[in-house]
């Protein structure tokens, strides 16, 4: 029997203790690069966009990628892509962890909405506010400590 599954992912992961390095001018080079990495791993992108200091990816990994290692992946290669392109001078890297949440298929028009309208979003909620919304919206057990 071959492998099926349908899982929606809305990741998150933030700059190195939230400073706000990534300048509008260059981010969708980012998220251009950061799917093609999603891409070379068989798995989709469906949209990907943030603000200064974080990012959200809207994904689906094919089944025999572990998500910690494609974050892992993801961190790794748009960091040193970052840092040889010089896209972002004062960029210093990725923070530790990141948050990931599943979602039903019907969710994923919401999801791209939502990803598109980060800077809109974000005039009224700021990030910390943000991501501890998303983490009680799922029941994610939590210290909040070791947020940012």
């Amino acid at each position: 029997m071959h492998t099926y599954t349908q899982i929606l992912y809305q990741i998150i992961f933030h700059t190195l203790n939230n400073e706000k390095t990534l300048i509008k001018e260059h981010r969708e080079e980012l998220f251009f690069y950061i799917a093609k990495v999603i891409h070379n791993k068989n798995s989709n992108a469906y949209r990907i966009g943030g603000i200064e200091d974080h990012i959200h990816i809207i994904t689906r990994i094919y089944p025999s990628i572990a998500l910690s290692n494609l974050v892992k992946d993801i961190k790794l290669s748009s960091s040193y892509m970052i840092q040889k392109n010089m896209l972002f001078p004062n960029f210093r890297g990725w923070q530790h962890g990141f948050a990931a949440f599943t979602y039903s298929e019907k969710a994923l028009p919401n999801l791209i909405e939502y990803v598109d309208n980060q800077e809109q979003h974000h005039l009224s909620i700021n990030t910390r506010d943000e991501i501890i919304g998303l983490l009680h919206e799922n029941n994610v057990i939590f210290k909040e400590r070791f947020l940012f």
